[in-house]
């Protein structure tokens, strides 16, 4: 049973008990991520979050390391769109005196100059790592696509010119505004109690002030009224294709029809994909899809590397199944299947604390809204193949898709490609 209070500071606390487990996951989460930037501090969320790490005022580098790694534990951080993770799974034993440094981090981080400049060059190094990537490469361009002008449409690390001119007042401001208690979701899942944990945030965290600032974002409003198509040429030994349509938020009443869909078409080797573009015609070693959710909007991808030769051939294919989802319901037998596989899938990772801690961070960040599992199960045995039939022709419309290719795709034909879409998604 979740349990979950929150504070006269506005800070949540969120506990889930587990008390065969041998360790406790921790969380610190903080409510800010890449979509809150400006396009002059484009990646000083993720950069932030880098630093974090190197050292705070109770607590330097290597202690941070060895007494949490040092005694057995894991210890991660990471940055979405819309939030900022720090976590450590660990020995109960250790749980408190962990979650104390993780809080030292978010709340007191050294900044020291020669830090932020030697993780500038790190950062750099990294997007210049992903630069080189087609898979990566092809997403990005197919962001950029789905969210003109938007800070959705950014690389989550910023650009390598964005990055160089962040200063450390710059840092300080942002982790002033946003790396506050009223900011913060604070999430405990294995070996513990909640009242125990209730006691111990409060102690450390329950007379910290309200900041009341203003937590904006920008809201995002599609205005696209065509089908649009991206390339990017790049010598290479298969073309990365990247297909985007833009979708429900994470907290839409059909998302799970949204997952079952996804899972049908292209979640599993099982897949209507995976069967068509790979077992029968051979065009792809990886094809995928998967749902993004987002608090005012999501995208559903489709994802695959295929061979240089035949991309008009797999675009059409690909194209010819999301029709098909549109035009016949699926067999009672292949959702179903979808539905074991999805919940299966969930109840297995909520079986590992460090699982179920993100799980509820994310819930609890995002969108305040805990579904245990047999809450979810029951939206999802509910479902119907008119259902998923209702969502492809609400997901997988003509004036609504993006495709982004990168590979050698000079001569690549996007006006036989705007037809077969015409033809495909009527």
């Amino acid at each position: 049973m979740y349990k979950k209070t929150v504070l006269k500071n506005n800070l949540t606390l969120v506990t889930h008990q587990m008390s065969d487990a041998f360790s406790v996951s921790v969380g610190v989460w903080l409510k800010v991520g890449s979509r809150y930037e400006n396009d002059p501090l484009a990646g000083i969320s993720h950069f932030l979050e880098h630093l974090l790490f190197k050292g705070s005022q109770k607590y330097d580098n290597y202690t941070i390391k060895s007494q949490i790694e040092g005694r057995g534990g894991l210890l991660n951080g990471f940055t979405s769109e819309e939030l900022t993770c720090y976590l450590a799974k660990v020995p109960h034993k250790i749980a408190y005196s962990t979650f104390e440094i993780l809080l030292d981090m978010a709340l007191h981080p050294l900044l020291k100059q020669e830090d932020i400049q030697r993780e500038k060059t790190v950062i750099i190094e990294e997007i210049k790592m992903y630069n080189d990537l087609p898979q990566h490469i092809v997403h990005e361009l197919l962001d950029k696509t789905m969210w003109p002008g938007h800070p959705l449409g950014r690389n989550i690390a910023g650009t390598i010119e964005s990055v160089n001119s962040i200063s450390r007042g710059d840092l300080l401001n942002f982790q002033d505004k946003y790396y506050c208690a009223d900011n913060m979701v604070i999430v405990f899942a294995g070996n513990i109690k909640h009242k125990d944990c209730l006691d111990f945030v409060s102690r450390k965290l329950g007379k910290a002030g309200i900041k009341n600032k203003d937590y904006f974002f920008k809201n995002f409003y599609s205005q696209q009224k065509e089908a649009q198509i991206k390339t990017q040429v790049k010598d290479t030994e298969q073309t990365r294709l990247a297909i985007g349509f833009p979708s429900y938020d994470r907290s839409h009443p059909k998302r799970f029809m949204e997952t079952l869909l996804s899972i049908i078409l292209g979640g599993n080797m099982s897949s209507r994909l995976f069967n068509e573009i790979r077992e029968k015609h051979g065009l792809a070693y990886e094809i995928s899809s998967q749902c993004k959710l987002l608090r005012d909007t999501g995208a559903f991808y489709i994802s695959a590397g295929l061979d240089n030769k035949k991309v008009d051939l797999a675009l059409n294919l690909i194209l010819k199944e999301l029709a098909r989802l549109k035009e016949k319901p699926v067999s009672q037998e292949e959702l179903t299947r979808a539905k074991e596989y999805f919940l299966s899938q969930v109840a297995m990772s909520l079986e590992d604390t460090l699982d179920h801690m993100l799980f509820l961070g994310e819930a609890a960040s995002a969108t305040g809204e805990l579904l245990d599992f047999s809450q979810i199960k029951k939206k999802v045995s509910s479902i119907r193949p008119a259902d998923l039939k209702c969502v492809a022709g609400e997901i997988f419309t003509k004036d609504k898709i993006n495709i982004s290719l990168v590979g050698p795709v000079k001569d690549f034909n996007k006006d036989g490609c705007f037809k077969h879409i015409d033809t495909a998604l009527v």
